[in-house]
């Protein structure tokens, strides 16, 4: 169009020239409007169809997004480890984590995931790494102490457990950790101070009271034992206790009708407990496994006992 304008404009000039001479005031101004008329034009842009270009539209995340999509992933994963999906479960958690790398939840939840996959090493740089993110929460220190439990290092685990309790020191189960790394160290009236202190806290933690009950039996406190025993299977009719309180009164009294009946329903409930193994990896002491021992002599629990040894693992 631009060009047009030029030609039009070159015309007039030309047309100009040819009655300049005559000295028409008619032609002259007629003339004169043809000219500004085409200055005019080709003073105006070209009015052209704007071409179509292709512009690459790139969707960013914001921050926001990224962790939104983490803490679903780390939701999912978590579902996926409540059903023994560990590899799945795995694979979402690390993806979680690449989006949002210091939410010290995430890293609590992947080392949970390797402990259930027996990766403790790798678990213990994970809860490291959380702790690192969030140094102030208790419920970390308190998961690396029971991973260093599960590889037989109390000293460090008591460590652990008493750094947490001074940041969240109502915790029942810390306590109970406390009192089973304290068995690991053969120190009971310390263990038995943490199981005390625990079930003080939370009065129907069973497991707390058992632990009591294996304590003042190695100490020869059997018949308080006894009636911990008999408390802990009035709020949880467990294997454990059943047989420890069978152990206990068949001690006491070796005709006692009572600690057969138990001994059948214990070992029927659960027959690891037939193992002295099992039983001492259930912290149970020498005192307590040699008095299980002498229980497992009496004849009435021959067949219970060939049944249990049958279906223990």
């Amino acid at each position: 169009m631009l060009k047009q304008y030029k030609m039009i404009f070159k015309s007039i000039l030309t047309k100009y020239s040819k009655h300049k001479m005559k000295n028409s005031n008619h032609k002259k101004i007629k003339i004169e409007k043809l000219i500004l008329t085409a200055l005019l034009l080709i003073s105006i842009p070209s009015i052209q169809q704007p071409a179509i270009a292709f512009i690459p539209y790139i969707y960013e995340t914001n921050t926001e997004d990224l962790k939104a999509t983490s803490i679903k992933l780390a939701k999912t994963a978590a579902q996926l480890l409540h059903y023994g999906q560990f590899q799945e479960a795995s694979r979402l958690i690390e993806l979680a984590i690449r989006l949002n790398p210091k939410d010290s939840r995430l890293w609590s939840i992947l080392a949970e995931v390797q402990v259930k996959k027996n990766s403790l090493n790798e678990a213990s740089k994970s809860i490291a790494k959380a702790k690192e993110l969030n140094p102030k929460n208790a419920r970390l220190w308190f998961a690396e102490a029971s991973l260093n439990l599960q590889q037989d290092n109390a000293k460090k685990a008591i460590l652990l457990l008493q750094k947490g309790l001074s940041l969240e020191p109502k915790n029942a189960n810390a306590y109970f950790q406390l009192g089973n790394a304290r068995i690991m160290q053969s120190k009971l009236k310390l263990a038995l101070r943490a199981f005390e202190k625990a079930s003080t806290i939370k009065p129907d933690f069973w497991e707390a009271l058992n632990n009591q009950g294996l304590v003042l039996f190695e100490i020869g406190k059997t018949q308080k034992a006894i009636d911990i025993w008999r408390k802990v299977l009035k709020i949880k009719e467990n294997a454990e206790p059943m047989l420890a309180l069978a152990a206990a009164l068949n001690q006491v009294e070796k005709t006692s009708q009572e600690a057969l009946i138990l001994a059948k329903q214990a070992l029927s409930q659960n027959p690891n407990y037939v193992s002295s193994k099992y039983q001492a990896e259930q912290l149970w002491g020498p005192k307590l496994q040699e008095a299980t021992k002498q229980l497992f002599k009496d004849p009435d629990l021959d067949w219970d006992i060939e049944r249990a040894l049958t279906n223990s693992k």
